[in-house]
């Protein structure tokens, strides 16, 4: 570890001497991804030269301890030796970390989909909760949400609704979300007072850019049609809602939310992307080994990943087997505690899976 550590830091000054070089500055996308290289590593060489300066501070003290021969004195540098050493493997377990093979898309924006599942009218109601829960999660975060289409039922639920979240690190959090949720309540319309249960399923794809998806216009087939539902003034005056299919694979995807024929286009064919990259990379992971998949699930669209129970106002993550008693809460976007342990799991998962292959 301390090896690739100064691998790192050396690492670092170069490109530190790299980004202040004006004939480097002169090419501006070379720049940026210089820029972009140093600041990801920044807070690796950040913690590493704690490190090393806690390390030169037990060194020290260890001397003064074999030098002093004072009681009083001696109690002192060994209380401080214990604060170090708890120090040095504190920060040791952060390095490790932060040394953890990075998902790629950790930095990226998100899609959103979530869709009504088993449960009929409930269950649309449900995935409404779920959008709800998710957009006032991202306030929280500080991030920005963009409503990209929806199927929208008569009493306010969503049959698929379709947005993207855009942030610091979006799908690093939120890629823990995919999924099978299930809801257990008595529905609004149910007079004997019966518990229900329902799902949604959520999928959450990251933004992909054009250099890693392609898509050749001539595999496209684009409908136009008129807008229906709740779309303002435009709505079934003009062909501006867009269905696009991707002939190869048979997906489609329909975007009718804004009026521009245009921009329903564009909406559009981000969502194929994040779709087709989503579709390679279940196809890439499948060929890896069993034992190399992280154990905190899988992303599969149909594993069951947690139970939101009403009468009991708890929610229980499946994954890691965490029940927390504040519902309401949760569905408010107070989700981190939850998000947090998903995290943590993923990452000591991880860190099995590197000492055993070491």
């Amino acid at each position: 570890m301390l090896d690739k550590l100064e691998f790192i830091e050396n690492k670092y000054e170069e490109l530190s001497i790299k980004i202040s070089d004006p004939s480097v500055m002169a090419n501006q996308n070379e720049w940026r991804r210089l820029c972009k290289e140093h600041a990801e590593i920044e807070i690796i060489v950040n913690k590493y030269r704690e490190y090393k300066n806690i390390k030169e501070n037990l060194e020290a003290n260890r001397e003064m301890l074999n030098e002093e021969s004072d009681k009083e004195m001696r109690e002192m540098i060994h209380e401080d030796i214990k604060q170090l050493e708890l120090d040095k493997e504190a920060i040791e377990n952060e390095l490790r970390i932060l040394l953890l093979p990075k998902d790629p898309n950790d930095d990226k924006n998100v899609f959103v989909e979530i869709r009504a599942g088993a449960g009929g009218e409930e269950a649309a109601l449900f995935a409404s909760n779920l959008f709800r829960m998710y957009t006032r999660y991202a306030e929280r975060h500080g991030w920005k949400t963009e409503f990209m289409s929806s199927n929208e039922t008569d009493i306010g639920g969503f049959k698929e609704v379709v947005f993207m979240l855009k942030g610091d690190s979006a799908y690093s959090k939120m890629k823990f979300e995919s999924g099978v949720h299930r809801v257990q309540r008595v529905p609004d319309t149910e007079s004997s007072g019966r518990i229900h249960t329902s799902t949604a399923t959520v999928a959450v794809l990251p933004e992909v850019d054009d250099v890693e998806i392609y898509v050749d216009p001539n595999d496209l087939k684009i409908d136009v049609f008129r807008a229906s539902g709740n779309g303002g003034q435009c709505v079934n005056t003009t062909d501006s809602a867009v269905r696009m299919t991707h002939i190869p694979t048979g997906m489609v995807v329909s975007c009718q939310d804004e009026k521009s024929q245009l921009k329903n286009k564009e909406k559009a064919l981000k969502i194929l992307k994040a779709r087709l990259y989503e579709k390679a990379e279940a196809e890439r992971n499948a060929s890896i080994s069993a034992d190399r998949k992280s154990q905190v699930g899988s992303g599969d669209r149909s594993e069951r990943i947690r139970t939101y129970n009403y009468p009991q106002g708890r929610v229980s993550d499946h994954r890691i087997g965490i029940t927390l008693y504040r519902l309401d809460s949760f569905l408010d976007g107070d989700m981190d505690e939850i998000i947090e342990a998903l995290v943590t799991a993923e990452q000591t998962e991880k860190m099995k899976a590197m000492g055993n292959n070491q």
